[in-house]
């Protein structure tokens, strides 16, 4: 008797230093991106939650900052591996002055699923509007300034561009009557819309050339690229693995429910109507020659980048 109980607890601690075993192999990753809500935005923390990463031996340490500047910034600095949502404009500056950062992945391609909105009693009611008016985008080089820039182009008017931060903050500031048009991506907002609190009055893919460019995109420090290189291929594999299961799987529609605190209904709209599972493939980087043009345009560059700049700029990684 005294054996089998010294033998099953033997056997017990074998277990638990297997399962403490199995716990130390997780690699750490801290990742970082914008603007927490998003569809888009949601996929890490989708992931984590469901276990996506573990299965590839990873512990995914997120966070959160205000916008694509400041996510970009923590990137430069080393203070995180991974570095999501990022403005292609911002970046491609930042890397010309000689930041050491490089694009491993895309996180949206095309613009479905940001939109610009006033308050229902605004005058305000389309592009042509936006005229001399305050027009919110989140920081410095983000997607949403490329909108916004080129709402100028496309609408043919002037306006003065206002960077806002996240989007809680830009709702506040268009209710308060800060500023005249605010921006947000889908569902935020969606119960201000519904309540009739507020309305769109732009959406993004109304600037045509944006509409097949990745205008956010996943960066990393080349010093993280160099070391840990296997890391980086494992975080985009249980990336690729969330993304098929959010468009497979109402349960991924309820997290992402709780997530921004919407109904089921809204965030399975934002899914189905705003954002295609092609839009947030992380393998599909694409446009950059047409993202560089605008980048100079809007002087984030002062000279287009050379080839041999670009596809050192875009370092791909093995499935």
């Amino acid at each position: 008797m005294i054996r089998k109980v010294i033998k099953a607890l033997a056997l017990g601690c074998i277990g638990l230093l297997g399962l403490d075993g199995a716990a130390q192999a997780q690699d750490r990753l801290k990742v970082a991106t914008g603007g927490r809500g998003g569809w888009e935005v949601s996929v890490t923390e989708l992931g984590i939650g469901a276990g996506m990463f573990k299965k590839h031996g990873l512990d995914i340490d997120l966070s959160y900052t205000e916008g694509s500047g400041e996510t970009m910034q923590a990137a430069i600095s080393g203070a995180v591996d991974l570095a999501l949502g990022i403005g292609p404009f911002g970046l491609m500056g930042a890397y010309a002055r000689g930041a050491p950062v490089r694009i491993i992945g895309a996180s949206m391609t095309g613009v479905n699923d940001q939109f610009w909105y006033a308050q229902t009693s605004s005058p305000i009611k389309a592009g042509k509007d936006l005229a001399g008016r305050t027009v919110s985008y989140s920081t410095s080089g983000a997607s949403t300034n490329a909108v916004v820039l080129g709402f100028k182009r496309t609408f043919g008017v002037d306006f003065n561009a206002v960077a806002t931060g996240g989007q809680a903050a830009t709702l506040t500031q268009v209710l308060s009557g800060q500023i005249d048009v605010g921006w947000a991506a889908a569902p935020f907002a969606f119960k201000h819309l519904e309540a009739g609190t507020i309305k769109i009055v732009a959406r993004a893919n109304e600037v045509p050339e944006l509409r097949q460019q990745s205008v956010r995109v996943m960066t990393a420090n080349v010093a993280i690229i160099g070391a840990k290189r296997d890391l980086i291929v494992r975080f985009l594999r249980g990336y690729r693995d969330t993304v098929d299961w959010m468009y497979t799987s109402d349960e991924a529609v309820e997290r992402y429910a709780k997530i921004v605190d919407s109904t089921v209904e809204q965030a399975r709209r934002t899914r189905d109507e705003f954002i295609k599972k092609e839009d947030i493939n992380p393998d599909r980087v694409e446009g950059l020659d047409l993202l560089m043009k605008d980048a100079i345009a809007f002087k984030f560059l002062t000279a287009p980048l050379s080839a041999e700049q670009l596809r050192e700029l875009v370092v791909r990684f093995d499935k």
